[in-house]
């Protein structure tokens, strides 16, 4: 169950900065204005907000493998949103980032 919730967390961080991030993109690169921009910024909140939930106390730990998760839901937002498609040297480096997400965060600890 731990792991579970961890993992769901890890999706949660990863929409609210993700999102964020592109809500911020949006409103300056395509020029949508300060709402989408004010929006992003507190999206980005809501990530800090979220990852400090995590089960492991480590913040090195969390953020580190956090990575990994936000690498692969980087290409699959651009996917969704942006109409980007990875290649497969885009997908084989974000299925490498996902186990080591798998190792930093659930390999046994003595």
């Amino acid at each position: 169950m731990t792991m579970l919730r961890s993992l769901i967390l890890f999706v949660l961080a990863a929409v609210a900065e993700i999102g964020g991030a592109w809500l911020v993109w949006q409103g300056v690169r395509e020029h949508r204005g300060a709402l989408w921009i004010g929006a992003g910024v507190i999206a980005l909140g809501v990530y800090g907000f979220v990852a400090t939930l995590q089960p492991d106390a480590n913040f090195g730990r969390i953020l580190a493998a956090y990575g990994g998760v936000f690498v692969a839901g980087s290409l699959a937002w651009g996917m969704a949103l942006d109409g980007y498609r990875p290649d497969r040297w885009d997908i084989t480096g974000a299925l490498i980032c996902l186990i080591g997400v798998l190792v930093i965060m659930y390999a046994p600890r003595s």
